[in-house]
């Protein structure tokens, strides 16, 4: 059976990643295969994460680059030599510009740790998301997997997953119980999810 060529882009300690790789060996993702982990920093903990399980890695640092228009050519570049169908945006903190999400349009997904529409946007990442839906004072947050377009957190919304908001929680607590509830679990399931659609040619372009 044909399998969708999968990168991962990084920019930290892979935590996601580690899930992909994970629900990948289970077989909770078998349309698809991780065939490249991307990382905007040279000294991310996923590269490692990724050399562990045999995957192929490479390094593109925005501070390297001339400019965004380069640091995306390089990151194409990568994408194309391993011919690669499906971009999932794991912790990777880089905007990507219009240019780019529209020449993979449908192709990339992220997740973003809150229940979109809510704390979710510019300004809106690790942290700063559980610290804005404590200060709110919601009972439920989540996590959310979405298409990637020029928006931050702006594409349309694939999967979702509601976990409590509990009277102790710290940000970092929070942060955590989300990971292990709902990030951990609907990524791959999306992943896989649209790895089937891509298979089946029921993604529009």
């Amino acid at each position: 059976m044909n399998t969708v060529k999968i990168a991962v882009l990084v920019s930290g300690g892979g935590t996601n990643l580690q899930a992909l790789i994970d629900a990948e060996k289970s077989g909770i993702i078998k349309s698809g295969k991780i065939s490249l982990v991307l990382s905007s920093n040279p000294n991310a903990y996923a590269l490692k994460r990724a050399e562990n399980s045999g995957i192929k890695t490479a390094v593109v640092s925005k501070k390297e680059c001339r400019s965004n228009e380069d640091f995306e050519e390089k990151i194409t570049s990568y994408l194309d030599s391993e011919k690669i169908d499906l971009i999932v945006l794991a912790g990777f903190m880089c905007i990507l510009s219009a240019e780019f999400t529209n020449k993979y349009k449908n192709r990339i997904i992220n997740v973003h740790p809150s229940l979109i529409p809510s704390f979710c946007g510019a300004g809106y990442y690790g942290l700063h998301v559980h610290e804005a839906a404590l200060k709110y004072g919601v009972k439920v947050t989540g996590a959310t997997v979405h298409f990637v377009n020029e928006i931050p957190d702006g594409g349309k919304i694939i999967m979702q997953k509601a976990v409590d908001v509990l009277d102790n929680d710290t940000p970092e607590i929070l942060q955590k119980r989300v990971m292990e509830q709902a990030e951990w679990v609907i990524l791959p399931q999306a992943c896989e999810k649209i790895c089937l659609k891509i298979l089946n040619n029921k993604l529009e372009a």
